[in-house]
């Protein structure tokens, strides 16, 4: 019997199937080894429950109450978009450019890899990358080539990167299993870099052409998709040839693949890169002191909120969406208010000061010697230059002018200058906190905390405190109303009020009038209120004493220490814009202190509430009472020599109830309006950051000329606008059964203000 050799040829064939079997069980077993890190050697891979929940780092944002966003906090400035929402444009461009057989593909495409390794071999550079946007979202969800997923073998050169890109592979096709296509490229364009510090196309979109995702057009679209190769080398804004060379390229990809005919795309390439970019920071947005002083409240939100939750959730990170109460028309507007307001002061200010030395003044008028190298020990730069080069070194460094941008109302402006030259610069800036509220819920609607955020970050809205003048005298009347020691159509004569050693003064005080004069006329306390006229507010603190006074306030919502002096009846204990609206609250708001409201809810990056904020308020004096400060107050905007009668040339007082007091203090340093209506309570504070810089004369440093006019500005904005009807005008809500009837005199109407004789201010100190 002859036995059967097998031919050369089928022993080869034989050999190259062992040899194949050998190798994709080699393959399989190197793909199990790296996927359960063998021996610690190739690293760990994301576990199961992040696979099923992938997520990336998400800037938190807050959001008005009427659905706009006002700004972000984030280390990554990223927002997610739905894949619905995004433009078919920029679509079709990835596709065509980073992935055109992506439909086609269970997240490794064999093809590509084989013309990878064909470029490879032959030494073309221009073959192209193998990975899809499958492994791609892999790598950006993942980080896969992070320390974290680094084994025993990721310090070899070459062989890490063989094994993150296994490890990419897998979590592809893992990903092609769990999620459907359109999910795949949603997390992508979720992802992705596009330089600036912008993730997502979404912030993209906004950045590049100030634009929602759904709007890109062809070339807009071609530009971004560009940028995704090399953010750094396609950056439109360093390198704007390279950006529109790149933007071809991608048009003439979507040319090839049938997304865009030829002849367009000829056409489109021959266009400008067409950008309107606009950079999303902390320092940008609405209401960014808002914004910056929710910041710490949320941090200390989100670190309680994860100890009682066994959470992880970080502002920065989590994608929280954050509702506030905060109205962005009305926050425009304020902004707007403040911008037209203090641009005017500011030139006032120049002007007033122009050839008579710096403002820096003592209490007699002299220029202070010294001032400026107070401030300059005083600031960061200086404590920091001190600490690493020795004093010496830091003065030189300090006197030594160079290129620096600084705020002025012409603008941000490059200048050469000393450090020392732009703290006297910022000095001069007179400064403003403001903040509206509406009194039957706690609401904050508007909160602009200075001129200017990126330059002068201090918050004169909560951080900051001031004396507050006479706009502090309503709780001094209210004391004495409310203990019975008087009642609203009471009348007090304006003659001098001594204070003595009994009442707590040893050296003995006796306040003036802001026109150095007595009347020695019988006034009614509306009157008394609405003209400001300091006498009468010494005497009733006389009757009720301080002490009841400092309670009053406090129990209103008043917060910091309050000095128990006859001299309080005047505004000389500090107070912040913040409480003083929370107190003038409770007048509007039938005596119920309300807390002021910055947060309705807090939801997760998937929509899930965590946290639903509601109003409290308690009741701390009588309706009544409370429309009694109303009635009173209103006498400063309603009645002749009223301190407010110019809010008149705004036209926000025909058909309108307001209660309003004004506000100076010693040397005009200081310069206060509150304003009331039936819905709204807005204060006003304005000055320089030291109180040794101010106007010189009361004709310019009064609260009714330094700060009245911003309120004015605002709330004729908001009645304007007729989206804002729950803030119309019309009358305070009158308690039942409500019937006092004092005679009071009314303001005569005229088209034209002509303001009284004297200083239509009042409670400056001396």
């Amino acid at each position: 019997m002859i036995e059967f050799q097998p031919g050369k040829y089928r022993r080869r064939i034989i050999n190259l199937w062992r040899f194949a079997g050998i190798g994709l069980g080699l393959v399989i077993l190197y793909i199990l080894a790296v996927t359960y890190n063998l021996f610690w050697l190739f690293g760990g891979m994301p576990d199961l429950k992040t696979l099923e929940n992938p997520s990336s780092e998400l800037a938190s944002e807050l959001i008005s109450e009427d659905g706009n966003s006002l700004g972000k906090y984030f280390f990554e400035n990223r927002t997610q978009i739905e894949i619905g929402k995004i433009s078919p444009n920029l679509i079709h461009a990835l596709v065509a450019t980073e992935d055109a057989r992506f439909v086609n593909h269970s997240g490794i495409d064999a093809r590509s890899l084989v013309r990878v390794a064909k470029g490879v071999i032959s030494g073309n550079s221009s073959s192209g990358g193998g990975s899809t946007l499958t492994q791609q979202v892999a790598k950006n969800l993942f980080n896969t080539r992070s320390e974290e997923y680094k084994g025993l073998l990721g310090g070899i050169p070459g062989v890490r990167i063989v094994i993150a890109k296994t490890k990419e592979w897998i979590l592809a096709v893992i990903l092609e299993r769990k999620y459907t296509k359109q999910e795949i490229m949603q997390m992508y364009l979720n992802t992705v870099t596009f330089g600036n510090n912008t993730y997502g196309i979404k912030v993209a979109s906004t950045t590049y052409f100030n634009k929602e995702a759904s709007e890109l057009s062809v070339t807009e679209s071609a530009l971004l998709v560009g940028m995704l190769q090399n953010p750094t080398l396609y950056n439109p804004l360093r390198f704007p040839t390279n950006a529109l060379n790149r933007r071809n390229t991608v048009l003439a990809q979507m040319s090839k693949y049938n997304y865009l005919p030829r002849e367009e795309m000829l056409e489109l390439r021959k266009l400008p890169l067409g950008m309107d970019f606009t950079v999303d920071s902390h320092n940008t947005g609405l209401a960014p002191y808002f914004r910056e002083s929710m910041r710490n409240y949320l941090k200390s939100w989100v670190k309680l909120y994860n100890e009682e939750h066994g959470t992880d959730l970080d502002l920065y990170t989590s994608g929280l969406r954050i509702y506030t109460t905060i109205d962005s028309r009305m926050q425009q507007y304020q902004e707007e208010a403040v911008e037209e307001h203090m641009r005017t002061q500011q030139k006032l200010f120049d002007d007033h000061w122009k050839g008579q030395g710096e403002p820096w003044r003592d209490d007699s008028g002299r220029e202070m010697k010294g001032f400026v190298d107070r401030a300059v020990k005083m600031s960061g730069h200086f404590i920091t230059l001190k600490r690493d080069l020795g004093e010496e070194q830091a003065w030189k460094v300090m006197r030594t002018p160079r290129k620096m941008k600084i705020f002025t109302w012409d603008g941000e402006k490059t200048v050469t200058m000393s450090p020392i030259d732009s703290i006297k610069h910022y000095k001069k800036l007179l400064q403003i906190g403001m903040m509206s509220m509406d009194p039957r819920n706690g609401k904050i609607k508007a909160w602009v905390g200075g001129v200017n955020f990126k330059y002068l970050k201090y918050d004169h809205v909560k951080q900051g405190t001031r004396q507050p003048g006479s706009t502090f005298k309503p709780f001094v009347y209210l004391t004495a109303l409310d203990k019975n020691f008087l009642t609203p159509c009471d009348r007090l004569v304006d003659h001098p009020v001594y204070f003595g050693p009994s009442d707590g003064v040893p050296g003995g005080w006796s306040p003036k009038n802001s026109n150095m004069r007595y009347s020695y006329q019988s006034l009614t306390l509306r009157q008394a209120l609405g003209q400001s006229v300091n006498t009468i507010s010494a005497q009733i603190i006389k009757m009720v004493k301080p002490k009841a006074v400092v309670e009053y306030a406090h129990k209103l919502g008043i917060t910091t220490d309050l000095q128990e002096v006859p001299s309080l009846s005047l505004g000389i204990s500090e107070v912040s814009v913040y409480d003083m609206v929370t107190a003038y609250s409770a007048f509007a708001n039938g005596g119920h202190r309300v807390e002021p409201m910055t947060i309705l809810r807090i939801e997760d990056r998937n929509g899930n509430l965590l946290q639903e904020f509601y109003p409290k308020q308690n009741q701390e004096i009588s309706a009544n009472m409370a429309y009694n400060m109303l009635y009173l107050m209103r006498g400063a905007v309603e009645d002749p020599g009223g301190t407010s009668g110019r809010l008149r040339l705004y036209g926000v007082t025909e058909g309108n109830e307001i209660a309003a007091k004004t506000g100076t203090t010693s040397n005009y340093s200081d310069g206060w309006f509150m304003g009331m209506t039936q819905n709204l309570v807005t204060g006003v504070w304005v000055g320089a950051e030291d109180r040794s810089v101010h106007f010189r004369t009361i004709t310019y440093g009064q609260g009714g000329r330094m700060a009245l006019p911003a309120w004015g500005l605002f709330m004729q904005k908001v009645y304007k606008d007729e989206t804002l009807q729950q803030y119309r005008k019309g009358p305070f809500v009158k308690p039942e059964n409500y019937d006092l009837d004092c005679g009071k005199i009314e303001a005569e109407p005229s088209d034209t203000y002509i303001p009284p004789s004297r200083s239509d201010d009042e409670g400056v100190l001396f």
